[in-house]
């Protein structure tokens, strides 16, 4: 409950130590973007901590002393200003989320990035940096997932506190928004404004629909519009000042929008530019389809100033953003039929309407095992001097394009990933493609020009290997920011063959079977198990309601076996794992409409099964 009296007793002496060091700002003179870059260049280098550090920081940036002051974690999707809270999580380890995940709201409190770190691909310093990263119920992190932040129409979901998930009321974007309370709507803002300012050198790339992908202005006038709004509304509160402090003590830098508020309007302005959309592209046609993709070609679209691309919806969900006039759509479902539409966006993220959907329906799938939803990490080599080999299995059922993939490294577990090395040509269903150190042993594997690696690809056993599609994180061997420690040096990995999906996660123990050093006769080739009724029979779990309404279900045959779960998009994604042990029945909540494979493994042995989401 907040106390008004002792929190103004609070703030008036905690004003005193609100200010930055002497100094600090001395060189902010400016006015407008002059002014972002001026701060970005004070606050820019700062000491980079891990991931798992975020949590020393909340021991003093996150605990409640403003509202119950009860030594509680503050997190600001559970926090109830006005009475009790509906939950309180303290610091202590074992009330943060572990293996065994979340089932409701108060299970358990995690990290949450207010800007999602899904469009920085978990590159540091961003994934570790505490000023925008927040101690968040697990569950509600779920529910936030990445959507923006903004104001919703109708709730379609309400937490506990009364934060809430639905539609936008933002121009230019009709997706689903997340509207926390009031109370932290300014601190929020905030964290935006930070994000915007210390990453302008990076940020242009980020793909989010706040963002208008400048390296200036950063957001569309619509959301930048709310964020000042939100920001006015609700003005720096003694327990942001007292966050800032704390983060400036472990991370050497400080929020600038928290110290000096004046410097958002000093920088941004509520002046709309352009708030004309763009028509609809016509003419949308399927022109090749497979058992696992679907080429789509449309006619362009015009603007009143210039069409900056057009997003493709594959059954109603967003799967990319394209700038030309032709889109291969990959990751589909053998036998499916899918229905295909474009959204024309401008530099404001102002839309079209819809243009007309297109149905295509999905070959059979092809004789010779299962077919994989992406590409992925068949084999790691680390062996003597430069015996150095990756191969990326494809298994899609339909020949992959390399163009867009990338193989990117962070040197001994710390710092950025690599520039890394774009990928080029085609690769065949069923094929691997192989990359070795150029100076890798005819002993352990006879390389042509074609899989020869540049020299900052070279790689040792405690250095995170990534592969990512059009600048994502997709699969990992390794962990990022893990350290210098040695995850498999002196080793050779090989995919499981009952693994048929990439994982931004490394699970060495149950996804890669181990061989000794300079084994390379696996370089070259990969199987897959064929995962059907033969592997474990499909009745062994049953899945329910199934078309279901996002929430579902699994009920497995036996209970005293050990299951593990998996649930994978359309676009290949993973969105849902967990393990469960003697359970006869478990629940996955909250998936958005689209279709997902659900696969289920027990003892090494797998089976799938399609799941629809209306």
């Amino acid at each position: 409950m907040k106390q008004i009296y002792s929190l103004l007793l609070l703030f008036i002496f905690t004003a005193g130590f609100a200010q930055a060091p002497d100094g600090y700002y001395a060189n902010a003179t400016g006015t407008g973007y002059t002014l972002k870059t001026q701060l970005y260049n004070i606050v820019k280098d700062h000491t980079v901590q891990t991931y798992a550090g975020l949590y020393i920081t909340y021991e003093t940036s996150d605990i409640d002393n403003f509202f119950e002051k009860d030594g509680s974690v503050l997190d600001m999707y559970s926090e109830n200003p006005a009475g009790t809270d509906p939950y309180t999580y303290s610091i202590a380890t074992e009330q943060r989320c572990g293996s065994s995940g979340y089932a409701k709201e108060g299970d358990c409190y995690n990290r949450e990035h207010i800007i999602p770190q899904s469009i920085f691909s978990e590159a540091s310093p961003m994934v570790s940096d505490a000023h925008f990263i927040t101690p968040t119920d697990g569950e509600v992190n779920g529910i936030r997932s990445n959507y923006p932040h903004s104001v919703v129409a109708t709730a379609t979901q309400t937490t506990l506190n009364g934060s809430k998930l639905g539609a936008s009321t933002t121009a230019g974007y009709s997706g689903l928004v997340f509207e926390p309370i009031d109370e932290f709507k300014g601190d929020i803002a905030r964290m935006y404004f930070y994000f915007a300012t210390r990453y302008e050198n990076t940020v242009a790339g980020y793909n989010y629909p706040m963002f208008n992908n400048s390296t200036s202005k950063v957001f569309t006038t619509a959301f930048l519009n709310q964020l000042l709004a939100w920001h006015n509304q609700d003005p720096v509160s003694a327990r942001e000042i007292t966050r800032n402090n704390a983060i400036y003590a472990r991370q050497n830098n400080r929020n600038p929008y928290i110290d000096n508020p004046s410097y958002v309007t000093a920088v941004w302005t509520t002046e709309p530019t352009d708030t004309e959309a763009p028509t609809a592209a016509t003419n949308l046609a399927v022109t090749d389809i497979t058992s696992n993709s679907a080429r789509l070609t449309w006619s362009a679209a015009s603007d009143n100033i210039a069409v900056k691309g057009y997003d493709i919806y594959v059954n109603g969900t967003f799967k990319s953003t394209e700038t030309g006039l032709t889109a291969t759509v990959s990751g589909l479902l053998a036998s499916t039929t899918y229905n295909f539409y474009i959204i024309t966006r401008d530099d404001e993220r102002n839309s079209s309407v819809g243009s007309a959907t297109v149905t295509g329906t999905t070959t059979a799938t092809p004789a010779g095992g299962s077919v994989a939803t992406e590409l992925f990490f068949s084999e790691y080599v680390e062996g003597s001097s430069f015996n150095k080999a990756l191969e990326i299995a494809n298994f899609t059922g339909a020949a992959v394009d390399l163009t867009g993939y990338s193989i990117r490294k962070q040197s001994n577990g710390a710092g950025a990933w690599s520039a890394g090395l774009s990928l080029t040509g085609t690769l065949n269903s069923g094929a691997v493609f192989v990359l070795v150190d150029p100076q890798i042993a005819v002993s352990c594997y006879t390389a042509s020009s074609a899989n020869l690696s540049s020299a900052q690809e070279a790689f040792n056993g405690n250095d995170p290997m990534g592969l990512f599609k059009n600048g994502i994180l997709i699969d990992i061997i390794g962990t990022f920011s893990g350290g210098a420690s040695n995850f498999a040096a002196d080793e050779t990995l090989r995919r499981k063959p009952s693994i048929v999906a990439p994982n931004t996660t490394f699970n060495k123990a149950t996804e890669w079977d181990l061989y000794a050093k300079d084994t390379c006769n696996g370089i070259g080739s990969h199987s897959l198990a064929t995962l059907s009724n033969d592997d474990f029979e499909a009745s062994a779990f049953t899945i329910y309601p199934n078309p279901s309404n996002g929430n579902f279900k699994i009920n497995f045959e036996n209970p005293n076996e050990n299951y593990n779960v998996q649930v994978f998009s359309v676009l290949g994604q993973k969105v849902f794992e967990k393990d469960f042990t003697n359970s006869s029945a478990i629940t996955v909540n909250n998936l958005q409409k689209g279709v997902y494979v659900i696969k289920i493994t027990s003892n090494t042995q797998s089976s799938t099964k399609k799941l629809i989401v209306n």
